[in-house]
């Protein structure tokens, strides 16, 4: 399969598309993605043209976090994929439209599916290595700032003293779910990207908590080794 090929004719339809307003789910997204994608391959094998296709549209649906039926966009994409794959690319082969269908669908943390293919565990880690190291520190306050979310309680921001609420605070939600994300990963190469990249987080944590005790040439380093453990 000419994955350049595939590649240029998925950018050409999204270049005939409406343009999204979503800078945190938007082209260069699913282009890193697949970029990211790409490097897990180097370790894991797998059918190319099903990761690439599912990488570009993954979140060809896609509901804001705080909507009620958030948990049903990725079987939204899945569906949404399948048929732009039988209509706009109908050379594109059918014996994979499952399969990409399937990696769509069980991308989102939300969802909660399993990934039950290798290629589907690729895109799964990929997409989620979007959420952590500099990347996912830009598109968490990206998406809270959409959201109205505040940045962090000033007085206790890494709620030691009150309990968790990322509805409220962007930082709430790298200690709600992101710092959690390594566990979560289906390959070795995914795992080691996602310590490396987490350990990034936790660094800017120590470092902000720092700043909020008058400590602006240091970080904490009690924050690092708590958060690390």
């Amino acid at each position: 399969m000419d994955i350049p090929h595939w590649q240029q004719r998925f950018e050409s339809w999204f270049a005939r598309q409406p343009a999204s307003d979503d800078a945190a789910h938007d082209l260069s997204h699913f282009r890193r993605v697949w970029a990211t994608a790409q490097h897990i391959m180097q370790q894991e094998p797998a059918s190319a043209g099903v990761v690439l296709a599912a990488c570009y549209f993954h979140d060809i649906v896609n509901l804001p976090k705080n909507h009620p039926q958030r948990h049903l966009a990725s079987a939204q994409a899945a569906e949404r994929a399948h048929a732009i794959l039988t209509e706009d690319f109908p050379d594109f082969p059918a014996a994979l439209h499952d399969d990409v269908a399937h990696a769509i669908h069980a991308h989102s943390f939300s969802a909660a599916v399993t990934p039950l293919t290798l290629e589907a565990k690729i895109v799964q880690d990929a997409d989620r290595l979007e959420s952590l190291g500099a990347i996912g520190l830009a598109r968490v306050f990206y998406v809270s700032g959409q959201l109205g979310r505040g940045l962090f309680d000033s007085e206790d921001p890494l709620a030691e003293r009150r309990p968790l609420d990322d509805s409220r605070y962007a930082v709430d939600h790298f200690l709600s779910k992101l710092l959690k994300l390594p566990a979560t990963m289906q390959t070795r190469t995914g795992r080691e990207l996602a310590r490396h990249n987490a350990d990034f987080l936790i660094g800017y944590l120590a470092k902000l908590c720092a700043e909020l005790n008058g400590e602006f040439a240091a970080s904490d380093p009690g924050v690092a080794a708590r958060l690390a453990d």
